[in-house]
């Protein structure tokens, strides 16, 4: 059975966003998945990589147990808004904080290759815009998922990665959000 962990990376408890990591468990659990959550807004931890990678800081309890939860998965379901082009601030120190040389990667003596400590795993990205998904993907080239996709989870062995956009948000009214809540439940229930 494939283990599934859904990061939530909005920080208000009040956004469409929590909608659609409720209705991906919901989806996930009503086919009987293992399905776990990190709902980044309720973690206890300084979001700031403060040394770089010069001097390591300890990890918060919150982001120990993350990290467990993040190394027991199958498949890793992010969900999250872009926000000037790129992850909500929270989300990104989460990532800072996390994935690490030793943790999720680990960079080889005198080389500039490196060692991808998260293969095996799989995931989906499912953000929501304020504008349509062609238009972020063709007309900004998408700074957000390659920051994500490329630059983190498949730098760290984490492949394939699929993207959903969720959009255009702001302009959405009842019946469309209803539809986007189906569309993410049966990404759960599917366990994509």
């Amino acid at each position: 059975m494939k283990k599934i962990l859904v990061i939530n990376g909005h920080p208000n408890s009040q956004s469409f966003n929590f909608g659609l990591a409720e209705s991906y468990l919901k989806g996930a659990k009503a086919c009987s998945a293992e399905v776990d959550v990190v709902t980044i807004a309720t973690l206890q931890f300084n979001p700031n990589l403060q040394f770089g990678y010069q001097k390591r800081t300890d990890l918060e309890p919150d982001l120990v147990e993350s990290w467990k939860k993040i190394q027991n998965a199958d498949h890793l379901v992010w969900i999250h808004p872009v926000w000037w082009g790129g992850l909500p601030a929270l989300t990104k120190g989460f990532i800072d904080r996390l994935f690490l040389p030793g943790m999720a990667f680990q960079y080889r003596e005198n080389s500039v290759w490196w060692d991808k400590l998260l293969k095996g795993k799989t995931a989906h990205i499912i953000t929501t815009l304020d504008q349509p998904g062609w238009y972020y993907r063709f007309f900004y080239a998408r700074p957000s998922v390659n920051q994500l996709k490329k630059c983190t989870l498949e730098f760290c062995g984490v492949k394939p990665v699929k993207v959903t956009y969720i959009g255009i948000i702001k302009t959405a009214d009842e019946l469309q959000r209803k539809k986007w809540l189906q569309k993410v439940y049966d990404f759960g229930f599917r366990n994509r």
